[in-house]
């Protein structure tokens, strides 16, 4: 078994979908495995990962507008708003998706489905510089 880790960095231009899955896979290509798995991690606490459609931008819309419906900026609920309005509803967000995903291997290239993608999500509605932490495991 071998292992190879690396951290990306990538600008969002605000709150939305941001499709990381080209420059993993040709990180994941030049590792030269064939069968293994590969953890993507995000370092941070307003944005998530997610694996979505790939093919049609209104999935991804649909998917902002139905979290905006679900967990609004500014909601009274919320104490902490250190940040803006979008602060605590970044964080829940956040924590109703996922930080970590886990993509198999396979004859040497990611078993993602014909139409799936991996993403970047940013919650916050400002620009942000986000991390994400790739660990491939394999042979």
């Amino acid at each position: 078994m071998r292992q190879f880790t690396t951290s990306m960095t990538f600008e969002t231009r605000g709150r939305g979908l941001l499709e990381v899955t080209r420059p993993v896979t040709e990180w994941v290509d030049e590792s030269g495995l064939a069968a293994g798995l590969l953890t993507v991690f995000v370092r941070h606490t307003s944005a998530s990962l997610l694996i979505q459609e790939n093919a049609d931008p209104d999935v991804r819309g649909d998917l902002d507008r139905f979290f905006a419906r679900l967990v609004p900026d500014g909601d009274p609920l919320f104490r902490h708003h250190d940040e803006g309005a979008d602060d605590m509803p970044a964080h829940v967000r956040a924590a109703l998706t996922a930080v970590q995903l886990s993509v198999p291997l396979s004859d040497g290239r990611l078993a993602l489905g014909t139409w799936q993608g991996i993403y970047l999500w940013e919650h916050r509605t400002r620009p942000h510089r986000r991390e994400i932490v790739l660990h491939l495991l394999g042979e």
